[in-house]
């Protein structure tokens, strides 16, 4: 079946194509699109995935058409945080 695997850092976006087997699940997608050895550093122990913008499980299995994504931690910036603060607070 033709499945989508997504990845997007700040600056770049990764979206592949790929058939897996029929009854593959979230990982075996991930792994089979080859995405973990261009990025090494994605930990699926810790980071979310989800099929379309909706959380999954890495066992919950994919059909036909999916778009299973790797969700990146975000980090902010404390400067940037506190300068929201301040403006907020000014409100």
């Amino acid at each position: 079946m033709n499945v989508g695997v997504c990845y997007a850092e700040a600056d770049r976006q990764l979206w592949l194509r790929l058939e897996v087997p029929e009854g593959s699940s979230v990982q075996q997608a991930i792994e089979l699109s080859g995405v973990l050895k261009q990025y090494p550093y994605i930990d699926l122990t810790t980071q979310k995935v989800g099929i379309f913008g909706k959380l999954a499980k890495l066992d919950a299995p994919i059909k036909e058409g999916d778009r299973v994504e790797i969700y990146r931690k975000i980090t902010a910036d404390p400067q940037q945080v506190q300068r929201r603060r301040v403006d907020v607070d000014a409100d």
